[in-house]
């Protein structure tokens, strides 16, 4: 699919495309969350309207305190009948804070959202002892840590999967020479489009794509010249062949050398074939047996170099030639490598 006019057409705009839409998104989630718990700025003045009742509280007469308190529900709390603060964030912090901005530094403050809330202050700097304040419901309602944790942590899955998309899509170019490499590498004929990638891979595309011509141009080349290879030395061995069919010496010998030429003519047929990918030499029905002993006689025309037990074999497909070959190169390293003067040849259904 052709990328369209407006997307941006180098990995770095679009990097910086992607960087810049999932900054946004993460910005405009944060913003609605924010705007979801507006209740922290309603605690804020909540505990500044606790910190002015309290601070009218020690500044009026002491005969005046008893009404102050019992219009604003403040109690006087013996210091042993404070109860241990809650661990309530952000509320806790903003209390603490704020009091101490209100009352002084020296301000302590406890708070306890369980049944019925409340926020228990001590302000050296306006009187001694502890005033219980009263709490309404709304500002301790539950919005406790792991609700914020979670909030961000599906902000981040939401920014990760979105930067997932993006990025998946900077890949792919990536991924599609990956597979057109290992097409060409199986020696298949492939090209890649340049007309819808970025800027920086239609170069890698247009050079991979002139080395794919390159390498198929220079495989026709080899195919020609080894057919004119072939064709040149047919001819040598094909007067050879006439020479000795002429002969009037019918002595085993000169059946060997045309066996030979033969062989020589086959090899060059296979040698073709396997320039060709090695799958043009046709499978046929073969006597496994006598296939062997045609091609290891000449090593025991002077004298018994290779020792055959041969087992009747009923044909089976196989290529001529390649098994030839094998059996060839399987004799002549034995007889250059094993150490001994004679190889032993075994062919059975068993092995």
């Amino acid at each position: 699919m052709k990328a369209p006019v407006w997307f941006p057409q180098s990995f770095f705009a679009r990097t910086l495309w992607l960087v810049l839409v999932v900054v946004l998104f993460s910005k405009a989630l944060t913003l609605v969350y924010l705007m979801m718990n507006e209740d922290v700025l309603v605690d804020r003045q909540y505990s500044h309207g606790a910190a002015l009742t309290l601070r009218a509280y020690w500044a009026a007469n002491p005969d005046d305190r008893d009404h102050i308190a019992q219009a604003a529900g403040l109690k006087r709390i013996p210091r042993d009948k404070v109860p241990a603060s809650e661990q309530h964030w952000p509320y806790s912090e903003i209390f603490q804070r704020q009091m101490q901005t209100e009352l002084g530094p020296d301000t302590e403050t406890r708070v306890r959202a369980t049944t019925p809330p409340a926020l228990w202050v001590r302000a050296p700097s306006l009187g001694d002892g502890w005033v219980r304040v009263p709490m309404y419901p709304h500002p301790l309602r539950g919005q406790r840590i792991w609700s914020v944790l979670g909030w961000f942590l599906g902000i981040g899955l939401l920014s990760t999967a979105a930067a997932w998309i993006f990025v998946r899509q900077l890949n792919a170019p990536l991924k599609r020479l990956v597979y057109a490499a290992r097409q060409l590498g199986q020696g298949r004929s492939v090209r890649l489009p340049v007309s819808d990638t970025p800027s920086e891979m239609t170069e890698v595309y247009r050079a991979f794509n002139q080395m794919a011509e390159d390498v198929e141009q220079a495989g026709r080349e080899r195919e020609l010249m080894l057919a004119g290879v072939s064709h040149d030395l047919r001819t040598p061995l094909t007067r050879l062949r006439l020479a000795l069919e002429f002969m009037d010496n019918d002595s085993e010998l000169t059946e060997d050398m045309v066996r030979d030429i033969e062989d020589m003519d086959a090899i060059l047929d296979q040698f073709l074939a396997f320039i060709r990918d090695g799958r043009d030499e046709p499978v046929e029905e073969a006597d496994f047996p006598e296939l062997v002993r045609e091609t290891l006689a000449p090593y025991n025309q002077g004298g018994e170099r290779v020792r055959l037990c041969l087992e009747a074999i009923p044909p089976f497909p196989l290529r001529r030639v390649s098994t030839k070959r094998l059996l060839t190169n399987l004799v002549e390293n034995a007889l250059n490598h094993g150490g001994g003067d004679a190889v032993e040849v075994v062919a059975s259904l068993a092995g």
